[in-house]
């Protein structure tokens, strides 16, 4: 019998001193800049019609180091820096099979800074954990325990733009075990008005999490707007303003955990529409209160713990029209404009419109995985028809 386990990241924030500060700060730049010459190296290559690949990077990156220009890179673990070249690597690897964009230079304002260590560069013993190039460990507010005699297998220190610094530790966790099964199945409509309504007929409220802070954040952002370009008061006003979007993002991320969690505890099947957020956001009235729902990180979220846990998430294509088919007797209206919250079928059912949506989906769903479809079809319904073919089909005499 095989063992299951699960690779995890346990987050945790930490308190440098000013030496382990400096040296977390120079290793940042570093590994930005050799990002960036190697990703410079590899375009010049890919616009020549070559490719280079990630040991001419590694050959590129020693020599880097021996030249009198960038004898710094030296200076700090060499780990981080192989690190960021394997990533880079990864980048090309997903934009060559077309999961991805082509890779982007870093910069040193918008860029996530960070570095990532391998076994070779810390050292975590009897709780405490030890980078490269260090003599003291870290200050980790230890919020949750490592799994019982795990080693991490990598360890990934940044800092966001509200200037907190985290520790991040991959290691297997053996307490993430599969659940028994059951024989439950819900249908879940994502919504502005209610957050989520489930084919049982519950509601989950939307918090609102930016819209609780929109003043204090309009306020910061005002100061912010103030200050002259390059001044520590605009340093500092930049960073009132990060702490409040860091404030509301931790609270938005805290919500959407208790609720995936309570989900994929409860039901076998989850039932999801296949949302093109990265469209939606493109209204300019609805932007903000989609982006403050979170629908892809709920996404995420629901998908990563139903592997966890042994659950299957199936995600019914977005041009099902579920919040326009009758439940009840399966009749399809032709219009149901977004204002619509309650109609009343020609078989004398009143829907609730987000409910409705949720229970089609359900059906929809189950009919998905007794069929064999895949689990995110592509502009076809669940029944397996493309929707070009189902209208073609309706007007044919």
């Amino acid at each position: 019998m095989t063992t299951f386990h699960v690779k995890r990241a346990f987050k945790y924030r930490f308190y440098p001193t000013d030496a382990q500060a400096a040296e977390l700060s120079r290793t940042f730049g570093c590994v930005r800049k050799v990002y960036n010459l190697a990703l410079e190296a590899r375009t010049r290559a890919w616009q020549q019609g070559e490719r280079v690949n990630y040991n001419a990077t590694s050959a590129m990156l020693t020599a880097w180091k021996k030249s009198e220009e960038l004898a710094y890179l030296s200076d700090v673990s060499s780990v981080p820096l192989q690190q960021c070249l394997r990533h880079l690597q990864g980048a090309f690897v997903n934009f060559w099979e077309k999961r991805g964009k082509y890779p982007r230079f870093k910069c040193r304002k918008k860029s996530r800074r960070s570095a990532e260590y391998t076994s070779s560069a810390f050292r975590y013993r009897d709780g405490q954990l030890t980078l490269a190039k260090m003599r003291e460990p870290l200050d980790i507010r230890w919020s949750r325990s490592l799994p019982e005699g795990m080693q991490p297998s990598t360890v990934t220190v940044s800092q966001d733009s509200a200037g907190r610094w985290f520790v991040s530790m991959l290691c297997d966790d053996p307490g993430v075990k599969p659940l028994a099964a059951t024989d439950t199945a819900v249908g879940i409509d994502a919504g502005l008005d209610h957050l989520l309504t489930l084919s049982t007929g519950e509601k989950i409220a939307n918090p609102r999490h930016e819209r609780k802070d929109r003043t204090r954040l309009a306020k910061a952002q005002r100061k912010l707007a103030n200050k002259a370009e390059g001044s520590a008061n605009r340093d500092k006003a930049r960073r009132k303003v990060a702490k409040i979007h860091a404030r509301i993002a931790d609270r938005r991320r805290d919500h959407l955990h208790k609720i995936t969690t309570r989900l994929v505890r409860e039901n076998q099947t989850l039932v999801i529409e296949d949302l093109a957020v990265r469209n939606m956001v493109k209204n300019r009235k609805l932007a903000r209160a989609i982006s403050d729902a979170a629908w892809s990180e709920f996404r995420s979220m629901l998908e990563y713990k139903a592997r966890w846990y042994g659950r299957e998430v199936v995600a019914v294509d977005r041009w099902f029209p579920s919040s326009k088919l009758c439940s009840n007797c399966g009749s399809l209206r032709d219009k149901m404009p977004l204002n619509v919250r309650t109609w009343t079928c020609d078989c004398g059912i009143v829907h609730d419109r987000d409910v409705n949506a949720a229970k089609n989906l359900l059906a929809a769903g189950r009919a998905v995985t007794v069929c064999g479809a895949g689990v995110r079809p592509q502009r076809s319904s669940p029944g397996g028809q493309s929707v070009m073919k189902q209208k073609a089909q309706r007007r044919e005499p």
